[in-house]
């Protein structure tokens, strides 16, 4: 896999790297998951207790957003980075309401934290990256997509023989 060629897919790439070993611990070591984040391990489970169901989803969920988190950036999907800012902040919003209403553990604010943080690390990372490419750094290509080899035509069209430059994932 290619390394982020920017400072906002980075803060993508980094997020996608825990939120895929995150998941892989809840799957392989649920109890080490659940007393991370601040919740009991007692020894047996009552009927009806679902908990480990729940961390199954939860955690396959964590593993599976990692990998597009790491797809994100390895084709340098703008658009996306853009989507996770705002979702990471409705879900710190979520989280912290969770904690400070008595539904979650306290050191359940640490998710909360963590997706706050990563939110305003990628926005200031997509800011930087426009920053970079207006003044002639290049950092940031334009648009949504990557500059493709043998792109073709500027306009993407792939006229004279060359591929499209778009997303392979649009």
């Amino acid at each position: 896999m290619k390394l982020p060629r920017t400072v906002a897919g980075w803060t993508i790439a980094v997020f996608g790297v825990l939120a895929l070993v995150m998941g892989a611990v809840g799957l392989l070591w649920p109890e080490a998951m659940l007393r991370s984040l601040g919740f009991e391990v007692p020894a047996t489970r009552a009927l009806g207790d679902h908990t480990g169901t729940f961390l199954l989803a939860s955690s396959m969920a964590s593993f599976n957003m990692g990998v597009y988190y790491l797809l994100a950036t390895a084709t340098e999907w703008r658009s996306f980075y853009r989507f996770t800012v705002v979702f990471r902040l409705v879900t710190f919003t979520v989280f912290t309401i969770a904690v400070l209403a008595d539904i979650a553990p306290d050191r359940f604010f640490g998710v909360a934290a963590w997706e706050g943080l990563g939110a305003v690390a990628t926005a200031l990372g997509l800011w930087w990256d426009a920053r970079r490419a207006a003044a002639g750094g290049g950092a940031a290509p334009a648009g949504n997509a990557p500059a493709a080899a043998g792109a073709g035509a500027p306009d993407g069209s792939g006229a004279g023989g060359g591929t499209p430059a778009v997303d392979a994932v649009h």
